[in-house]
């Protein structure tokens, strides 16, 4: 249990991470280049963490990396950096909060990670909670935006899931490394055709790049694929709730904002929610000793009791 929450804070640095991001898009960086926007996260990112790992891929991870770039990273940067132009942020962050049933259920049908009724329980306290957080907003919806959210919702929760099935390469610097550049380098040739040439940058734009290159991403997807390793695929959705509620509490402190009774309640029930999703683990160490242990099977078997479990 022990192992599993410590897994569970390193996973939280991301979604807490890209609740931050939304923020930083949406107000410092520039818009109508959703393409280049994209380009300019993902390279810069990669390329440092590959100077950190020191490792190219090899064999099957060149294609893998190329795949898990696009799904991960390149597609789903440029579309969130158009959800977030399009979108109010709360809006943005409360389609996203559906993450942990679409990664459910690509666990389900290509990890056969069958979704346990505590993470079910979990996802729905925690999706219910993310909606009285956010509430119904006032401002008119752009379904463009709509629409690029949900494309980005499950491209990403599939690549996220393909990235657990395909399990270790050589540590997540690398992988995260290769995904990021790979994704980077696929969209350069659509931001030229699309979008011509790239933006000038002011200071703050040019600081909203390094932030979200450095910590929204490098940082960010590193802790996210650590987490991966260690815990399901659904209990790492669940986890990605804090995303949307790091964005209300960026509202509470950056722009004055004060909580209601009712965003109170829903931030205690994604918490509840999170918390949920990791009982199921408290049995965990036992549960794999007995599959390591050949003679627990025999004794089950046989009905023989554990002599030393006496002494």
């Amino acid at each position: 249990m022990e192992n599993t929450l410590r897994w569970a804070l390193v996973t939280a640095i991301a979604p807490v991470a890209w609740g931050t991001n939304y923020f930083v898009t949406h107000e410092y960086l520039p818009t109508g280049y959703p393409l280049y926007g994209a380009v300019f996260r993902a390279l810069p990112a990669g390329v440092l963490l590959l100077c950190l790992a020191r490792r190219l891929p090899r064999g099957v991870w060149w294609w893998r990396s190329l795949l898990l770039g696009v799904c991960n990273m390149g597609a789903f940067f440029a579309l969130i950096y158009l959800a977030s132009q399009l979108l109010p942020v709360s809006l943005a962050s409360t389609i996203m909060s559906a993450s942990p049933l679409t990664m459910a259920l690509f666990a389900w049908g290509l990890l056969s990670e069958r979704p346990t009724m505590q993470v079910l329980t979990g996802a729905a306290a925690g999706i219910a909670g993310v909606c009285l957080l956010l509430g119904a907003g006032s401002q008119p919806v752009d379904l463009r935006g709509v629409a690029a959210s949900v494309a980005a919702l499950t491209m990403s929760s599939c690549g996220y899931v393909l990235a657990k099935k395909w399990g270790r390469a050589d540590g997540p610097l690398a992988t995260t490394s290769w995904q990021l550049i790979a994704g980077g380098l696929v969209l350069v040739p659509f931001a030229v055709i699309f979008e011509g040439t790239p933006p000038s940058l002011d200071g703050p734009a040019l600081a909203g790049f390094a932030y979200v290159g450095l910590v929204a991403t490098a940082l960010a997807f590193t802790a996210w694929f650590t987490g991966l390793r260690h815990l399901s695929a659904a209990t790492v959705g669940l986890i990605g709730l804090l995303n949307p509620v790091t964005g209300v509490l960026l509202g509470v402190l950056v722009s004055g904002e004060v909580l209601t009774v009712r965003q109170v309640v829903g931030l205690a029930l994604v918490l509840l929610g999170i918390a949920a999703s990791q009982l199921r683990f408290i049995d965990a160490p036992r549960v794999e000793h007995a599959r390591a242990d050949p003679d627990v099977h025999h004794r089950r078997r046989t009905g023989t009791a554990d002599h030393r479990s006496l002494s």
